[in-house]
């Protein structure tokens, strides 16, 4: 299974940071998300998806996002509407893979860094708009929410993001994320093991006033950061350990 060479992601994410815009939502106009609920339904629907058969209207969805000036938006909405659109292209990424026969998104060039939207004038990839978009609005809880068609990340939530409901839908997706294997305790409480992904950017939970950060952090003070979306005493465990990541091929609904 391949896997990400972690110099070239994090000099990615230096020059992400230096060549993206930030985004600056100051607006009051709004976002239907319609069409995406009604994607995510259908695809929710089958027991084994062929995103493929998908893509065409995923296609549509996100055409329809490019044609939005983001930072006409609420910070909500904008917020809101990123979290979307990089869903909808990790999905369409996916069904790409999925139609070339491949085990894992990691096998398409490029899959993470080619460009694949076009907002606002910005031409961006999947990786830009994690890090030059999402990470910026200094919220860690979007780490439970953007997807990846791999077995590791997090489970796609099966409704689009919506401003008047953002918060409570991040609160929930952290709380499952953790509780479905983001994080899982021993029977005796002594060893923790935590998704790999709060290695990576641990310190947006630590630090995430200063997000998006590189800047490294300790396990323990990344397990007591997530305590607040846990009943457990996570950092009290003897042992914490990150899991390794699996890229294997896979979207799940929840």
């Amino acid at each position: 299974m391949p896997q990400p060479n972690v110099l070239a992601v994090l000099w990615g994410i230096l020059r992400i940071q230096l060549t993206v815009e930030a985004p600056d939502p100051s607006g009051t106009a709004t976002v239907d998300h319609t069409r995406f609920a009604s994607i995510l339904e259908s695809i929710g629907s089958e027991a084994s998806p062929n995103l493929a058969e998908h893509d065409e209207s995923l296609a549509a969805y996100v055409e329809y996002l490019s044609r939005v000036d983001p930072d006409d938006l609420s910070e909500p909405e904008a917020l809101a509407f990123w979290l979307n659109l990089y869903n909808a292209g990790a999905l369409r990424l996916a069904a790409e893979a999925q139609s070339a026969g491949h085990d894992s998104v990691l096998r398409l060039p490029g899959a993470f860094s080619d460009p694949r939207f076009e907002v606002a004038g910005e031409t961006l990839s999947l990786d830009a708009v994690e890090h030059g978009k999402v990470r910026r609005f200094a919220d860690p809880r979007i780490h439970a929410a953007l997807v990846c068609g791999s077995v590791s990340c997090p489970t796609l939530r099966d409704e689009p993001y919506v401003a008047g409901r953002l918060e409570s839908q991040l609160e929930d997706q952290m709380r499952s994320f953790l509780s479905f294997g983001g994080a899982v305790l021993s029977d005796d409480r002594k060893k923790l093991d935590l998704n790999k992904i709060f290695l990576w950017y641990g310190a947006d939970f630590t630090r995430p006033r200063r997000m998006p950060t590189i800047v490294p952090t300790t396990k323990r003070r990344v397990a007591a950061s997530l305590e607040r979306w846990s009943d457990d005493a996570l950092s009290q465990a003897e042992s914490i350990e990150f899991r390794s990541y699996d890229w294997g091929l896979r979207c799940t609904l929840g």
